[in-house]
């Protein structure tokens, strides 16, 4: 008897929530030193699997490139670990001594993990670290195209944490997943908070919940060559990162902006670096290859490399091509060089003044990159600080490769690879998400200054007080203007017999 595909995922999600939603109630009981063992030994099982993970993510994607896959799986097991080895996630994790206030973590819950295509195991290994250092339970859809490799990368993780004494159940996943499973996970009851990384529907699905979710947006990232720039080392490192796994890191670059008085040395160095430029009908290829339908990425080019790109769009290319570049002047979706690409694949824009410059970076971005990320190649400072002040991302990388820059590997970024827009992008936050993102806070607070409130009777009395007097300069008034010697006169009969009159009117 066979089943409809969506009903078997359906209830394999709901298992999954239900085990999950089970066993991290029992792991919230853990201690810091508890939880720290069991996140130890996943990141030392996932970092000792990180070659044949990526193996496996290249064999079934068709994306990217393993040995650059092993390098994000490596980051993602081990520099992930050592960037939240020593947070405090469990129980009371600050004390101020002097505003009397103590903070005591406590979990969210069960994350509900949607993981990509482009990044299948390295996002399944830092997700499931994340998760579980804030005290959590996880449970993960993995992308249909990537559906093996990531099942795999969950299962060495959930058997690293039973063996380090997690409970059965603390991580699961929906072995085969659909969109409408999916979406039932982000809005499941048993749900406490999303971590979705993927397309820009996901992302609005996930914020749509009513669930705490952190997503992503799109990074159609900008380079930037100023004229102070050393042309070599910035061309070296544009190309070395858009090359990195073939594009598929959000944070790639997806243009470069060039001063006009360094343009010519550029291309040169471009040249160089094994890249190739089209123009003219070869130009008109590959537009239609990058974006067949206006304002849309193909997918079948994501994670390709150069050459491969480029024979499918009918193009000859020395077989050592490492990046395609177009010279472009459009700011449009129309102008399908100007979008995100997550491929080999780069416009060049030139700028004639630095108001251009910023023009051209701040037109990229709002194509479809607002939040998201910006690399600036530069020796001057005072440029660099300028652009991080006007510019709507939330990190800018200078002078190194934007794409592992980004994700922490070449920078002092936390290491992540859920990058936040903040509310540039539409985003809860601009942070790299990381394991402080999957805990909450309360306060324990003491008494350290004393207030008076003033009582109802007190005010009462003012106001009776403060009404007499006012009847008191009346009768004084009336008494003077009737020529009336005060003495000859009782005032406290008199006031006794307007407050009296003033009471039966008011009645």
């Amino acid at each position: 008897m066979s089943f409809d595909q969506d009903l078997q995922s359906i209830q394999e999600m709901r298992n999954a929530l239900t085990k999950a939603h089970e066993a991290q109630k029992v792991f919230a009981t853990f201690t810091q030193q508890e939880v720290d063992r069991v996140v130890k030994h996943v990141a030392d099982a996932a970092f000792r699997e990180s070659s044949r993970l990526a193996n496996m993510a290249v064999e079934e994607t068709r994306m990217g490139i393993a040995v650059h896959k092993k390098i994000k799986n490596e980051v993602s097991s081990h520099d992930v670990y050592e960037s939240i080895k020593n947070e405090k996630t469990v129980g009371i994790i600050y004390r101020d001594h002097a505003l009397k206030v103590t903070e005591i973590a406590y979990p969210f819950g069960v994350v509900a993990a949607i993981i990509p295509t482009t990044n299948p195991t390295s996002t399944a290994i830092y997700k499931t670290l994340i998760s579980l250092k804030g005290g959590n339970g996880i449970v993960a859809s993995p992308h249909p195209r990537a559906t093996n490799c990531t099942i795999e990368a969950l299962k060495i993780c959930n058997e690293a944490a039973i063996e380090a004494g997690a409970p059965q159940g603390l991580i699961g996943w929906i072995s085969k997943p659909t969109i409408e499973a999916t979406q039932l996970l982000m809005n499941h009851k048993l749900t406490n908070v999303i971590l979705a990384t993927g397309g820009v529907g996901l992302v609005r699905a996930a914020y749509s919940s009513g669930k705490p979710a952190y997503g992503v947006g799109p990074g159609n990232v900008p380079a930037y060559i100023e004229k102070t720039a050393n042309v070599a080392n910035a061309v070296k490192n544009i190309v070395d990162s858009k090359t990195f796994d073939n594009g598929t890191i959000c944070a790639s670059e997806q243009a470069i902006v060039v001063d006009q008085n360094v343009k010519e040395m550029t291309i040169r160095e471009f040249k160089k670096n094994n890249v190739y430029f089209v123009e003219g009908e070869e130009k008109a290829k590959m537009e239609k290859i990058i974006s067949p339908v206006i304002g849309q990425l193909n997918p079948n080019i994501v994670g390709k490399s150069a050459v491969e790109i480029a024979k499918m769009a009918g193009i000859n290319v020395p077989a050592d091509t490492r990046v395609i570049i177009a010279e472009e002047d459009r700011l449009e979706k129309s102008a399908p060089f100007s979008i995100e690409k997550l491929s080999p694949i780069l416009a060049l824009y030139t700028a004639p003044t630095q108001d251009r410059a910023k023009e051209i970076c701040l037109g990229l971005l709002n194509l479809g990159g607002r939040g998201h990320s910006l690399s600036i190649h530069t020796n001057d400072e005072q440029i660099a600080e300028e652009y991080a002040k006007i510019m709507p991302v939330s990190r800018i990388m200078v002078n190194t490769l934007s794409s592992i820059g980004a994700v922490g590997a070449t920078t002092g970024l936390k290491p992540s690879f859920t990058l936040g827009c903040g509310s540039y992008g539409g985003n809860i936050t601009g942070d790299n998400i990381s394991a402080r993102h999957l805990i909450n806070i309360k306060r324990l607070a003491y008494v350290t200054k004393e207030v008076h409130l003033p009582q109802e009777s007190e005010r009462l009395n003012r106001s009776l007080n403060k009404e007499e007097n006012k009847v008191e300069e009346v009768v004084s008034k009336v008494l003077a203007n009737m020529n009336i010697e005060s003495k000859t006169i009782d005032k406290k009969e008199i006031m006794f017999l307007i407050e009296k009159v003033v009471s039966e009117y008011q009645r």
